[in-house]
């Protein structure tokens, strides 16, 4: 290739990179008009509270109003979560599976198909058929398929392109005791991870931000759980609802020293094109029965469905807060 040519090329890939880049959206833009992305040095992923950060490509416009519960664990199971499930979409429910069966009348309550399971291929196989993926607490290497001999990770390959489309995450309480080892799914977490917890224990959560996940939610509400101490904390995210750690008691567990002064137990980002709201709440039974009179529970699961819809994009996803 002679100079003159070679200059050509680089100018013609120059651009292709610039246009790539605009709006972390791969879309169509004016390369003289570039913005540039809110990319993640460490995760290599557009993420934080910019839309820009959206791939806006329609591709769930005609997928239905639908969600999977993802439940599988590879580590210690919560007790809501009950007995495990058998393989496939839609096993039947076992008396005990408390989480999902609630999760399941949630979502159907608000208008919202719900699907489960806690079999790794129906993720790598069928993820794209749903708005937004809910992890219950899902834990450990839940993507991890040891019963095949090649494409172990397939589901954690289909979890990343999917929301590269545009899909949305949820995840509850021990979802983040999971893919400890995929730096990507920390970052999907909002750059968070579970280190430990004090005993099981009442606290009041208090909702910081004006959000669609957030609305008519009490502003103050008595609660009761495990509140998971973080390390990584959680950075470039919006939060959405601490507990006041005035009232607990203890404040933490050792060796963690806890986060005295700022404690988030909910927030919300863009993630490498898809949108992502999490929270580290969910411990406990009563927290996902219907009519439940434990501490807080219709609060929270009004605060669970209306962070489902905005996944979704049934409602503004994680707007600016006023």
């Amino acid at each position: 290739m002679n100079t003159s040519a070679r200059a050509l090329h680089l100018a013609g890939m120059l651009s292709a990179i610039l246009m790539g880049l605009a709006g972390c959206g791969g879309g169509d833009s004016d390369p003289q008009t570039v913005v540039a992305p809110s990319i993640d040095p460490y995760y290599n992923v557009c993420r934080g509270v910019d839309p820009a950060c959206y791939n806006d490509w329609g591709a769930f416009a005609n997928t239905p109003n639908r969600v999977l519960i993802y439940s599988r664990t590879a580590g210690p199971r919560h007790a809501n979560l009950g007995t495990p499930m058998a393989a496939g979409l839609n096993p039947a429910m076992n008396a005990d599976n408390v989480m999902q069966a609630g999760l399941k009348r949630m979502f159907e309550e608000a208008g919202i198909a719900a699907d489960w399971t806690e079999d790794v291929t129906v993720i790598a196989n069928r993820i794209n058929n749903y708005k937004a993926v809910v992890f219950a607490s899902s834990n450990r290497d839940t993507l991890w398929n040891e019963a095949v001999t090649t494409s172990n990770d397939a589901a954690r390959t289909a979890l990343r392109n999917y929301m590269r489309r545009g899909g949305g995450f949820v995840g509850l309480h021990n979802a983040f005791g999971a893919e400890y080892n995929w730096p990507y799914y920390e970052g999907l977490l909002g750059n968070a991870n579970f280190y430990n917890h004090a005993p099981n224990r009442n606290g009041d959560v208090q909702i910081l931000a004006d959000d669609p996940s957030t609305q008519g939610v009490p502003a103050r509400f008595a609660f009761q759980d495990e509140w998971y101490n973080l390390t990584p904390f959680p950075t470039n995210v919006k939060f959405l609802a601490k507990v006041d750690t005035a009232t607990l008691d203890p404040l933490t567990a050792s060796p963690h020293p806890g986060h005295k002064d700022f404690h988030p137990v909910a927030w919300c980002q863009y993630y490498d094109g898809g949108r992502a709201w999490l929270t580290t709440l969910g411990h406990n039974t009563h927290s996902f029965q219907a009519n439940s009179e434990g501490p807080g529970a219709q609060a929270f699961q009004k605060l669970v469905v209306q962070g489902v819809k905005s996944v979704m994009g049934l409602t503004p996803f994680c707007t600016a807060t006023k």
